[in-house]
């Protein structure tokens, strides 16, 4: 007997996802219409019959920070807004292998190296992509992690490489529907992404690509985002809530979310992206309070970002732990097996608190602090 929700629209959807069959835009259109509650007990009943039960967890270090020529109106690294961000080129391969040892003491199982800029160029910055190449290398060889990276553009051939030196997935978010994407970025476009996309998914790497909610987009623009990442394939869906950073666009003119809608999206793509890692990421914890973060891991999100962001401070890899096991779910450890009760005790969580935040100490440095808004920021 299929599990039952009791509201029709909903119970449909589940019946045909746990069957096999893809979900389409009409689909889409009609779940996220429909109440939180149902959505929610939906999405979990998928992530249960696809997924292992784990919440896995990844991390970043920004090994590139500023100076970025494109003008994504979310992002505090562009040359465009004055954000006052610290600039500085590439970290080098040693202190990204050091971020790359914090992230798996945090218990990361992925590590990604992201930089601000449209893209590394093996032809135009020769010694940077070497550099890059090195530090993928040194913490493939050091570490107990799978390595991503965010390096914006790629030709075929960068791509042909990053896929022999052992990047496991890309990334390279659509952050909206194609109809809203002009509204955010004028200097590249929606299909600018895609083809990088697709340039990473022919060198074979899978795709980690993902939104960012509440930049004045519709609920239907949250599910074309959506069937657009279907169409492209991604098997992790990074789902960022802008935190809106002063001196950008967005932070002008951003549509704060409801927690019930933040959840409402999570359900809705778990339903269209049923095998996919559905991962939390940044801006959970300025618009989600501590005792409500729980709620979209319980809604079908089975993956969180740890650590710090880009350019802006996350919460540490113990009181996440904590919200995973608040959830009914355990840390993921199949590449990096840690003890997530050593890492709570290491960041000072209180394993009894309710929302698993109380003692936190400031001091303890999260996964990739050195260097490190939303993943994209």
């Amino acid at each position: 007997m299929v599990y039952e929700t009791g509201n029709e629209t909903v119970d449909d959807a589940l019946e045909r996802v746990l069957a096999g069959e893809r979900l389409d835009r009409t689909d889409g259109i009609a779940l996220i219409a429909q109440p939180v509650e149902p959505l929610a007990e939906a999405g979990a009943v998928v992530r249960d019959h696809f997924g292992d039960g784990t919440v896995d967890a990844c991390s970043i270090v920004n090994a590139k920070a500023g100076n970025c020529a494109e003008d994504c109106g979310f992002c505090a690294q562009s040359v465009h807004f004055d954000t006052g961000i610290d600039t500085y080129g590439f970290l080098g391969p040693e202190k990204v292998l050091e971020a790359a040892r914090r992230a798996e003491a945090d218990g990361a199982q992925r590590f990604g190296i992201v930089v601000a800029e449209k893209g590394v160029s093996k032809e135009r910055r020769p010694e940077e992509w070497q550099e890059v190449l090195e530090a993928i290398r040194l913490v493939r060889e050091q570490c107990d992690l799978e390595i991503d990276a965010s390096l914006g553009i790629l030709t075929e051939e960068e791509a042909a490489i990053l896929a022999e030196e052992g990047i496991r997935h890309y990334n390279h978010n659509i952050e909206t529907s194609p109809r809203y994407f002009p509204e955010v970025v004028g200097t590249h476009s929606f299909e600018d992404r895609v083809e990088t996309l697709e340039v990473a998914r022919d060198a074979g790497m899978d795709l980690c690509a993902g939104v960012i909610l509440g930049m004045g987009e519709t609920p239907t623009d949250r599910v074309d985002a959506a069937i657009a990442l279907q169409e492209i394939g991604v098997s992790s869906l990074p789902v960022n809530v802008l935190n809106p950073i002063e001196g950008t666009p967005l932070a002008e003119r951003a549509t704060p979310l409801s927690t019930d809608e933040i959840v409402k999206t999570v359900a809705v793509y778990r339903l269209l992206h049923p095998e996919a890692r559905v991962r939390l990421t940044g801006g959970r914890e300025v618009n989600l309070e501590p005792d409500e973060q729980h709620l979209p891991l319980e809604a079908g999100a089975d993956g969180l970002l740890t650590g710090d962001y880009l350019t802006t401070e996350g919460q540490s890899p113990g009181e996440d732990i904590a919200i995973v096991e608040r959830a009914g779910l355990e840390p993921n450890r199949a590449v990096n097996d840690f003890d997530p009760d050593a890492v709570k005790a290491r960041h000072g969580v209180d394993a009894a608190s309710p929302d698993g935040t109380t003692g936190t100490d400031d001091s303890t440095e999260t996964a990739a602090s050195t260097a490190v808004e939303s993943s994209d920021d």
